[in-house]
């Protein structure tokens, strides 16, 4: 008993000791490797100061994470001094290190570049904005800013998280020339890619097959996502365009007509954004996201006088201009337009946009209008623009014009691009609407300067396209913004069989379908062949601005369906692609507990319409039967008793 009772003691005595030596030991060795890591950072440290002039040590990885925490974006400098960044959508990963950067006066800023500092901020603004797809804007993102220094270089990368969407620009101070951007988008996963440029029509095109270039916004199809790449605000930098990066699976920036960028005291990129959706039709999500991209950090309000609305475009006499009036009256349009021509032959120097032709009487014209509440609207092509703007401005407004559409323009370069920026700031300053045709495509500028109700850069009615490319726009791009598409609609004189590929009823589904707070959709044709009456009512009916919109079914290519309300009215539009279209579609956008009247517009089989109303309510199951190239276009009305 005692020998174990000393065994025991020694045993309790030598115990903590022993721990004592073994705690010592490991905590020994965790402060070696302490002081080999403060060492190594100490070292980098001082490497860093001797760079960055005397700066904190730099930053190298930050995240930024959206308000639903679903999209995710991690940019670093860990990777060989070169800023990189990578997407996460729903924890899969998008998009694997990317590269970033700009070649600034022949030094790339993207290498061994230095992140010397990061803040944050968080938005969520709402804005009534009478003038788009839904009545509010909601602008709500995390924000990062990182201070960057890359050499004697200074530089800022601005990243914001949407739900869904990420996006960054470059912001640089002093004078110089930007000769490449080095943005790219490398993609962890095989892709199609909806190849187009400008007015061109759509090419599926598999990534490791690209051999062309793609303008923004571009849209690509994976196996079990849509991905959508995008440019907003650019509003004096150049056409920008995406072609295959020599990495697999991979797109990169390009500036396929400028040589260069150049700046004077400082510079702003645009926003190069990544969009994912798991289906085609949330890609819809995002076709408001360059509107919020552009937004100035003051929403203000849109001024009274901009309206938006429907036009037809007269012929080149007076006669036609009063007809056209008339005619616009009838059927609820707000504008006429004349168009290329009323004023000379419009790529020669030597027409004036401050005279009219004989063959019309302008005052005449404008005073019937103005008599009528129809607005009349003027083309001028670029030669003319940019001899006399500054002049037919204030003419103009002496005369009594209510918009202009530019044509011809020049969208693809830094200098074009800068002279549209101003030239919409004195259309603005001067209260003149404005449609601005051709090759240039929206990047959200239509939030700062309003009376922008519309842009062509886009293949519309007039060249012909067959229902794949209808059907494929939705998809494409409209998720840039608004685009007047032009609409050809057949009459009694004339079909139009020789252009036209698609139905009757999908002409009118489309007004639904594509947005425009502007539309021309009597683009030929004359008043007094629109004698079917019955049909085109539906486009005496449609607006062009809405309450709130709701894309219900689609796929690129194949099918589309969207329902928008204006006021307590729905309308629906519907269209098939090359192949017939049979679905359901479920109205849950209806008010509960409400009785509506629908109306639809239908495809008869002879080239003509048929009419046919019933009943519905929230939650009906609507059944579709679409043939190929064919459309549907719905009104659903409450009852007038309702109503009041």
């Amino acid at each position: 008993m005692i020998k174990r009772f000393i065994k025991d003691t020694c045993l309790l005595r030598v115990l903590p000791i022993l721990m004592l030596i073994i705690f010592t030991s490991k905590a020994a060795q965790a402060q070696v490797r302490t002081n080999r890591q403060a060492r190594q950072q100490a070292k980098a440290h001082t490497q860093a100061q001797a760079t960055s002039g005397g700066y904190a040590k730099p930053i190298t990885q930050v995240t930024i994470t959206s308000p639903d925490d679903n999209t995710r974006c991690e940019i670093s400098t860990a990777i060989q001094g070169r800023i990189l960044y990578r997407v996460w959508y729903k924890q899969q990963l998008v998009l694997r290190w990317s590269p970033l950067g700009l070649r600034v006066n022949n030094s790339n800023i993207g290498e061994r570049a230095l992140i010397q500092n990061a803040t944050r901020k968080s938005i969520h603004q709402k804005q009534y904005w009478p003038l788009g797809e839904n009545d509010t804007l909601v602008n709500h993102y995390q924000q990062l800013t990182l201070q960057c220094q890359t050499g004697t270089q200074p530089w800022k990368l601005i990243a914001r998280a949407y739900n869904g969407s990420i996006a960054f620009r470059y912001e640089l101070n002093g004078n110089g020339e930007v000769q490449q951007e080095y943005t790219g988008f490398y993609f962890t996963a095989p892709y199609t890619l909806y190849q187009y440029n400008e007015e061109s029509e759509f090419t599926p095109t598999a990534l490791d097959t690209f051999t062309r270039t793609c303008d923004f916004p571009a849209t690509l199809q994976g196996s079990n996502k849509y991905l959508h790449i995008g440019e907003a605000a650019n509003t004096c930098y150049t056409k920008a365009e995406l072609h295959k990066s020599q990495a697999k699976d991979a797109l990169e920036v390009i500036f396929p007509r400028d040589s260069a960028v150049t700046f004077q005291d400082s510079l702003v990129t645009p926003w190069r954004t990544i969009s994912v959706a798991s289906t085609a039709i949330a890609l819809h999500h995002y076709s408001q996201l360059n509107l919020l991209l552009a937004q100035n950090d003051t929403p203000t309000p849109t001024p009274n006088w901009i309206k938006p609305g429907k036009l037809i475009r007269a012929q080149l006499t007076t006669q036609s201009g009063l007809e056209c009036i008339d005619f616009a009256v009838a059927h609820h349009f707000q504008y006429i337009m004349y168009d290329a021509g009323w004023y000379g032959a419009e790529f020669r120097t030597t027409s004036n946009p401050t005279t009219v032709i004989p063959a019309i009487d302008m005052p005449k014209v404008i005073a019937y209008g103005k008599e009528k509440g129809i607005g009349v609207i003027l083309y001028v092509n670029y030669v003319g623009l940019r001899q006399w703007l500054d002049t037919i401005l204030p003419l103009y407004k002496q005369w009594g014009v209510a918009g202009l559409k530019f044509g011809f323009v020049d969208g693809l370069t830094q200098q074009g691009l800068t002279w549209l920026s101003t030239a919409m700031q004195k259309v603005y300053e001067h209260g003149f609407i404005l449609d601005i045709h051709d090759n240039y495509k929206p990047t959200g500028l239509s939030i700062r300067y309003p009376q922008l109700l519309t842009q062509e850069g886009i293949r519309g009615d007039e060249n012909c396209p067959d229902a794949f490319h209808n059907t494929l726009l939705p998809f494409t791009r409209f998720l840039a913004g608004p685009a007047d598409f032009t609409f050809c609609y057949p009459n009694a004189t004339s079909s139009y069989s020789k252009q036209l590929k698609v139905s009757k009823a999908q002409q009118l589904a489309l007004t639904v379908v594509y947005f425009s707070p502007l539309q021309a959709i009597f683009w030929y044709g004359k008043p007094k062949e629109y004698t079917n009456d019955k049909e085109i009512a539906f486009f005496t009916k449609v607006p062009t601005v809405w309450n709130e919109s709701h894309y219900l079914k689609g796929e690129p290519g194949k099918y589309i369906s969207v329902a928008r309300r204006h006021g307590n009215t729905w309308f629906i539009g519907n269209a098939a692609g090359l192949n017939d279209w049979k679905d359901t579609l479920t109205l849950n956008f209806l008010q509960p507990g409400k009785n509506y009247t629908a109306t639809a517009y239908e495809d008869d089989g002879n080239g003509s319409i048929s009419i046919r109303t019933f009943a519905v309510k929230k939650g009906d199951i609507l059944p579709v039967s679409i043939a190929a190239k064919g459309g549907q276009a719905i009104i659903i009305e409450l009852p007038i008793s309702r109503i009041q």
